[in-house]
């Protein structure tokens, strides 16, 4: 029996595989995830339902598996009409995931069109497809190393 809260073969698969800087990205129902992904990357469909698998719920699980030095959100570009509103309230949660996980760094929003250069990177390995409702709910996640 593992002791980690991920138990989904496919991800632990790709998380045991994959090394320091891969790349994973956990992405909301509405992200396109067929056409923005890196040619290594795998994806894994958890969008069950509306609302079912949840980003939070997925990064909880990820983060219970593997170290991570990064953790991006894809920035709200100015002229978006959700700019207005400020930062999304899944940040909020994220932190507090990552802060519960013990990781250290900081969550740093990066420009929209960044973002998807990033995940289109040979170093993004997987995409986990959530069926998150939420808008701006995407996490990038850069691996770090085990150090004991």
């Amino acid at each position: 029996m593992l002791k980690t809260q991920l138990l989904h073969p496919d991800i632990l698969r790709v998380c045991a595989q994959a090394g320091h800087h891969a790349k994973i990205l956990i992405a909301d129902g509405n992200y396109p995830a067929s056409t923005k992904k890196g040619p290594n990357a795998e994806l894994v469909s958890l969008n069950l339902a509306p609302g079912c698998v949840t980003v939070a719920q997925a990064l909880r699980a990820v983060l219970s598996a593997v170290p991570v030095d990064f953790m991006n959100t894809m920035g709200i570009p100015a002229d978006d009409a959700y700019a207005k509103f400020g930062e999304p309230p899944a940040w909020a949660e994220f932190r507090a995931i990552a802060k519960e996980a013990g990781v250290t760094g900081v969550i740093e929003p990066i420009s929209k069109w960044d973002f998807y250069q990033q995940v289109e990177s040979p170093d993004h390995v997987l995409t986990i497809q959530t069926g998150d409702q939420a808008l701006w709910a995407n996490v990038l996640l850069t691996l770090g190393c085990r150090t004991n």
